[in-house]
């Protein structure tokens, strides 16, 4: 899966409009134009670069707006704004953090996850799941390949797509 399939896929999902997504790239912290934005959202060939459309880093800013847009700005224990962590070191990570953020942004139970798997025909127990969503260093951390991420968002496109946007949905 590329970066921007990714994207496409969550645009698709939650029904984004071209100034929402803008808006939400910008509180990750990448302002884009228009044109640039389209850029991104024209799906690649299959024997391109991963990245080639969208950095791993750019799509992780998507991810944090998206959580910004979704939950607000973390606050420490003195109300001072939590920078946002960027994950995303290697492309081996890009799944996984994608599923965490996702889960972070929607307030999403292992439950949600494994229904929207369902929906999709792909079956994921407690434990492998909890082990996808652990962190990296974890002994029990396992990598999540395209076919699960693909999947997930399969089953969320067709628990929310007809169903509003994606602030019709906080549970």
């Amino acid at each position: 899966m590329n970066n921007n399939d990714i994207l496409i896929r969550l645009r698709y999902t939650f029904d984004i409009k071209d100034s929402d997504m803008l808006h939400i790239f910008e509180l990750g912290g990448l302002t884009l134009s228009l044109d640039e934005l389209r850029l991104i959202m024209k799906k690649q060939e299959l024997d391109t670069e991963r990245d080639q459309a969208l950095s791993r880093e750019d799509l992780e800013r998507f991810l944090n707006g998206f959580i910004i847009s979704q939950r607000g700005v973390k606050v420490d224990k003195d109300g001072q704004a939590l920078p946002a962590t960027f994950d995303m070191i290697s492309d081996a990570l890009i799944n996984n953090v994608t599923i965490k953020k996702l889960k972070i942004a929607m307030t999403y139970t292992t439950d949600h996850l494994q229904d929207f798997l369902a929906q999709a025909g792909k079956t994921v127990s407690s434990s492998e799941l909890s082990a996808i969503l652990r962190n990296k260093d974890h002994r029990n951390y396992k990598p999540v390949g395209d076919q699960i991420l693909r999947n997930l968002l399969k089953g969320m496109a067709l628990e929310y797509r007809g169903k509003g946007n994606v602030s019709d949905r906080k549970s």
